[in-house]
């Protein structure tokens, strides 16, 4: 199941909507059920070169090349990129049962809540500590009204004494924070307003999973020569008015970085930069106290898989592994095929929902362990501290 359709089923605040599809928990489609007559499923029409739609594309490849199965990632990983979507203790049951067989040590949940839904949230997944840890959300109640901020670092403060360990994720694509249910329309992370609650972060230790702008293509022009345009029509942006632009929005995450030297940032998605890897890469060296996950940019990085190994070895101190699709042992496997193998030219449409075939980086060893604990077992005890 693709990410788009993932999101639709959990039925996340603050989350895009997607397409209908099956999940890791629902039910079998009527068609697939035991005991359906032949005569009872449905016909698949074969349509015409010349009327085959983007979206339809469905390339397989020719090539007689290695194919390699990863059942379980080389090294034990934290997923520092997730979201609760196992609704009820047999389905979060199922999602420890997944992780073991694919290597999940422990996954962060980005509750996005505060108040009683974090409260919700964080009691169901309390019962496994040493496999999950759960993130609160920003309060933006009263954000355009003198005097914000104390109630906001209030409830976060009580947020942290309910088990919240971090925050996120937080959202800003051009037109303002986003926190779960909780919205600022035209207030960005820069803020002046948004000061007392970044520095209160840093005071408690809680690191905080801010997801600025969106790829690259949803900001262009929905054409011909959109690269991305299978994925991007559904998550566009560029018909949005009064938005920062992608680029702006970088430079927003940077003075926020800048401006709160002792609180720890984690830019979701290679900030968006990964159509820009050598930008990301400056960004990070300039701001010791951001890191980047890697979370739902595997396909839009696999095209280029010699110039991304690249930027993996030379930044490996910065980035974490995360997920934000699911919880299906096939979406963890695809990961660890893109970052461990060598394979080329394959595709996971249904997964990603764009056209290209993909390619694995072959990541060292000292690279991968670094990626997948070492760096998010860091952050997270430094807390500690």
């Amino acid at each position: 199941m693709n990410r788009r359709s993932f999101l639709k089923w959990a039925n996340l605040a603050g989350l895009a909507v997607g397409l209908p599809s099956g999940s890791a928990f629902g039910a079998a489609p009527e068609d697939a059920k035991p005991g359906a007559s032949a005569s009872a499923l449905p016909t698949k029409k074969v349509a015409s070169p010349e009327t085959i739609l983007l979206k339809d594309y469905r390339p397989k490849s020719i090539y007689k090349i290695p194919v390699t199965e990863i059942p379980k990632a080389k090294f034990p990983l934290i997923d520092m990129h997730s979201h609760p979507y196992a609704k009820t203790a047999r389905e979060i049951e199922e999602w420890i049962k997944n992780m073991d067989e694919v290597g999940v040590e422990k996954t962060i949940i980005l509750a996005m809540a505060t108040g009683a839904e974090f409260d919700e949230i964080h009691r169901k997944y309390a019962k496994y500590p040493e496999r999950f840890e759960t993130w609160c959300g920003f309060d933006f109640t009263g954000y355009d009204k003198p005097g914000f901020g104390p109630a906001a670092i209030k409830e976060l403060e009580r947020c942290q004494q309910a088990g919240a360990r971090g925050v996120g994720e937080i959202h800003d694509k051009g037109q303002g924070l986003r926190s779960g249910k909780a919205k600022a329309p035209g207030m960005h992370p820069d803020d002046p307003r948004m000061d007392s609650l970044l520095e209160k972060c840093g005071e408690l230790g809680m690191p905080i999973s801010l997801h600025v702008a969106d790829p690259i293509w949803m900001y262009q022009k929905m054409d011909r020569n959109n690269d991305g345009l299978m994925n991007a029509y559904h998550w566009r942006l560029d018909n949005q008015p009064n938005i920062v632009g992608l680029s702006g929005m970088v430079d927003i995450l940077e003075r926020t970085a800048a401006r709160h030297r002792n609180t720890t940032f984690i830019a979701c998605h290679f900030a968006n930069l990964d159509y820009d890897l050598g930008r990301l890469g400056e960004v990070l060296e300039r701001n010791a106290n951001l890191y980047a996950d890697i979370s739902a940019r595997y396909a839009e990085t696999a095209p280029i898989p010699r110039f991304a190994a690249q930027f993996y070895a030379k930044h490996a101190d910065r980035l974490v592994y995360g997920t934000d699709m699911g919880v299906d042992k096939a979406m963890y496997r695809v990961t660890f095929r893109i970052l461990e193998s060598l394979d080329e030219h394959f595709y996971e449409v249904e997964q990603f929902s764009y056209h290209w075939s993909l390619n694995g980086f072959g990541l060292s060893d000292a690279i991968l362990r670094q990626v997948y604990r070492d760096n998010a077992a860091g952050l997270l005890a430094a807390r500690r501290l």
